[in-house]
């Protein structure tokens, strides 16, 4: 299965999710790709829109390649294969670390312009990225989530090796995924246009979700007409 762009990706996407419109549900997406994509879902949804900050940590001179993944709260996740695998030691791993943490303050104050976190508590956070590859970043997001205290934890991604999809369905309450190519090089190659995704796109998509949804209390899924 092969989509258009993030915009397909999310329509079809909130396809299959809406089973959960009757849930009290917030939809977050992972900046910056992952944010077209979930604001389609939580247009679907009728839900609120937030990001879910979350930065990979990349090999040093192969930054393509992540080792793990840390979010928001303090959430580390590193997978220890690859650590070996590339020889990333201790200074490695702290340096990379320090100017992720650097680049995830940049971002909250960016995206969020000063605004608090949507809260998750008591209520389904549907984890939304526009890909998996090696997992890592998904896994650090969804624990966030659960650190927030949210009820239930859901990931929806378009298309993800089925390898890391085995590795993560245990780790959440559900896992919807609609493409799991066994042939899996890279997300992008399963996008007809993957071009990249600004910050100016981000913070636009989610100041326009928040403008459709003004009312206080709003945002429970299935909550309107």
């Amino acid at each position: 299965m092969r989509f258009r762009d993030r915009v397909d990706a999310g329509r079809r996407l909130a396809d299959r999710l809406e089973h959960l419109r009757a849930e009290p549900v917030v939809v977050l997406g992972l900046p910056r790709g992952g944010v077209p994509v979930a604001y389609e879902v939580a247009r679907a949804l009728r839900a609120p829109l937030d990001v879910l900050l979350v930065r990979k940590l990349g090999v040093p001179y192969h930054s393509e390649l992540g080792f793990g993944a840390i979010g928001e709260g303090g959430v580390r996740v590193v997978h220890d294969d690859i650590v070996r695998m590339s020889r990333v030691d201790e200074d490695d791993l702290v340096e990379v670390q320090r100017r992720e943490e650097a680049e995830l303050a940049r971002q909250a104050e960016r995206f969020r312009g000063g605004r608090p976190r949507v809260p998750l508590a008591g209520r389904t956070a549907v984890v939304v990225d526009d890909g998996v590859a090696t997992g890592a970043t998904a896994l650090a997001a969804c624990r966030v989530a659960h650190a927030q205290n949210a009820d239930r934890v859901v990931l929806a991604v378009p298309v993800a090796p089925p390898d890391a999809v085995q590795e993560l369905r245990p780790q959440v309450d559900e896992l919807v995924c609609l493409s799991m190519p066994t042939l899996f090089f890279a997300v992008g190659e399963w996008y007809q246009d993957f071009s990249q995704t600004s910050d100016e796109e981000v913070i636009e998509l989610l100041r326009r979700s928040s403008a459709a949804r003004p009312g206080p209390g709003e945002g429970t899924g299935g909550a309107g007409p």
